[in-house]
């Protein structure tokens, strides 16, 4: 069996790691200034931010195509004809749904599609150990049956610092983000993992008051001193991820996965100022090979 996924769910793996996982990415895609970029093959995240925040500019993104996910879908084939595909939200991006079509345009492969029902790093933890389980030759059923089990205990959070770029990307509603952004509101958002939408889970003045809450809300779910896997992210914050970092470090007994930078197709959502933190209870990933 092989693994198929998006370049949104942030794999903290080393391109070495990926081929010996046998993990294969197909990239998202984002527009900015006329240009587009497929994301990992034109463009890296550390190269795009710094474009983002040099222009007035606003970015659009879409998904890959039926038609690239059946070609991907039909050279991996050639070598084992049996796929799991774990995509991002569908809640939150079509990606999920183009993949479904692409399979239904190759019949003669195997094909299983995953709605992860969340994004960034918290998908790519579901990516990592259903890898890691076909590598040790689990079933296919086993590698759902944990992928779920990570699905309900992983959350994510974030924050940042302005809001244009959630208005014009559809994802808070032109009038409450205005009457935001004149009020100087630093929103806290999170991802329920039922449906894999946004949800606004309050608001902060500051944005370290808004790095404070993001703790809280996390000490709402575990109690301080709780075990949990930890990662943060961001777009083009590096001095905001570490101070959520330090934060979180504070109150819980951290195994942390690499800090480092968000999908630039997600973050052309979010603009250049997010930091985000994914967690869930350690005991979720007993048994991962």
């Amino acid at each position: 069996m092989q693994i198929v996924t998006d370049s949104g769910t942030d794999l903290s793996l080393t391109p070495e790691q990926m081929t010996e996982l046998g993990i294969h990415v197909v990239p998202l895609i984002v527009t900015l200034d006329g240009k587009s970029y497929r994301e990992g093959v034109d463009i890296q995240p550390d190269e795009f931010y710094p474009l983002l925040a040099a222009t007035d500019s606003l970015p659009t993104t879409s998904q890959p195509s039926a038609g690239g996910f059946a070609e991907t879908y039909r050279r991996l084939a050639a070598v084992d004809p049996d796929i799991l595909s774990i995509h991002i939200s569908s809640g939150l991006s079509g990606t999920v749904n183009a993949a479904r079509a692409g399979a239904d345009l190759v019949p003669e492969v195997n094909v299983t599609v995953v709605d992860a029902r969340t994004l960034s790093a918290a998908a790519g933890w579901q990516v990592e150990a259903a890898a890691r389980g076909v590598k040790a030759g689990w079933a296919k059923q086993q590698i759902l049956e944990l992928i779920e089990r990570i699905s309900r205990a992983a959350d994510t959070l974030y924050t940042l610092r302005e809001l244009k770029y959630l208005i014009h990307g559809g994802r808070i509603s032109h009038m409450k983000g205005l009457i935001a952004s004149v009020l100087n509101i630093k929103p806290l958002i999170g991802v329920e993992t039922e449906g894999g939408t946004y949800v606004q889970l309050g608001q902060a003045r500051t944005f370290k008051r808004a790095v404070q809450r993001l703790v809280d809300l996390v000490t709402k779910q575990h109690a301080p001193g709780s075990a949990l896997r930890v990662q943060v992210l961001h777009s083009h914050n590096p001095e905001g991820a570490e101070l959520l970092r330090q934060q979180v470090d504070e109150r819980f007994e951290c195994t942390w996965r690499p800090l480092g930078t968000l999908s630039l197709v997600l973050g052309a959502h979010t603009g250049p100022t997010m930091v985000g933190v994914a967690f869930a209870p350690l005991e979720a990933f007993a048994g991962v090979p």
